[in-house]
């Protein structure tokens, strides 16, 4: 055979085909491989994105491996990295979705240690898949605001039955004809907690309230001495020197009630 004739079998790899779509700039030896108009389900699984991925794939070596269609298998890899990150969106955040998969895809993926992968994702979203994410949309914020109504009257009638004072107005107020219940009620609601409001600070509520009870309980201008020379002496310990005056202040004005009632 003359070298003539093996030159004119070997066509030259610049003429050599490269695949469908191939970039001048891309390796011969890569492949390119395309998802097109693929339904892939959203974070709402019944509403879907319709998903189209241009790829490439090639192989790391000359060597022997198991697949025999890789052009198969870089499209199950690239469609289940998309179908993953996709989950976390809706179809009515199209950019943000194929910003997520795109993220993905767009780096060398090797599923096996044979074959390195890549890709670029493309999203859209048909008029019914768009029109089911709005009505889920509108229902799923109706219901947020039923809750949110709901989760508000209970709060407000907790903080209403746990006050013995608020509780009595209420009652008389809604229900006038039937005061000879109150009794009744306020046995059922005796031991109600206050709502927990994750805005305040719990321990300051519950010194509150331990100072309101106790300034209750002191009936005698001897007991608020007593309380008051405490709480001096507390402020002292704790170095609150604008607190200690305060308190200083309290007690010189109890004085005098203090030596009449000795007299």
């Amino acid at each position: 055979m003359s070298l003539f004739a093996r030159r004119r079998r070997e066509p030259s790899p610049s003429l050599a085909p490269a695949g469908r779509g191939a970039d001048p700039a891309t390796p011969a030896s890569e492949q390119h491989v395309l998802v097109d108009a693929e339904r892939l389900p959203s974070r709402i699984p019944t509403i879907h994105f319709t998903v189209s991925i241009e790829g490439t794939w090639d192989l790391l070596d000359d060597g022997p491996h198991e697949h025999h269609a890789p052009s198969a298998l870089a499209r199950h890899h690239l469609r289940e990295h998309a179908a993953r990150a996709l989950r976390h969106h809706t179809v009515l955040e199209i950019p943000a979705g194929e910003d997520a998969v795109n993220t993905v895809i767009a780096r060398p993926l090797s599923p096996e240690p044979w074959l390195v992968m890549h890709g670029t994702a493309h999203l859209t979203v048909s008029d019914m898949d768009r029109t089911l994410a709005e009505e889920h949309l509108r229902q799923a914020q109706h219901g947020d605001l039923e809750r949110q109504e709901t989760s508000r009257r209970i709060a407000f009638l907790q903080a209403i039955l746990s006050d013995p004072d608020q509780r009595t107005v209420w009652w008389i107020d809604q229900y006038p004809n039937r005061l000879g219940e109150l009794t009744q009620m306020t046995e059922a609601v005796k031991d109600l907690n206050p709502p927990h409001d994750a805005t305040r600070d719990s321990v300051r509520d519950e010194v509150a309230r331990f100072v309101d009870q106790l300034l209750t309980d002191i009936r005698t201008p001897q007991q608020r001495e007593v309380f008051l020379r405490a709480l001096t002496q507390t402020l002292r310990a704790l170095g609150s020197s604008e607190l200690r005056s305060t308190a200083n202040r309290w007690l010189s004005a109890v004085a005098p009630d203090l030596e009449d009632d000795t007299r």
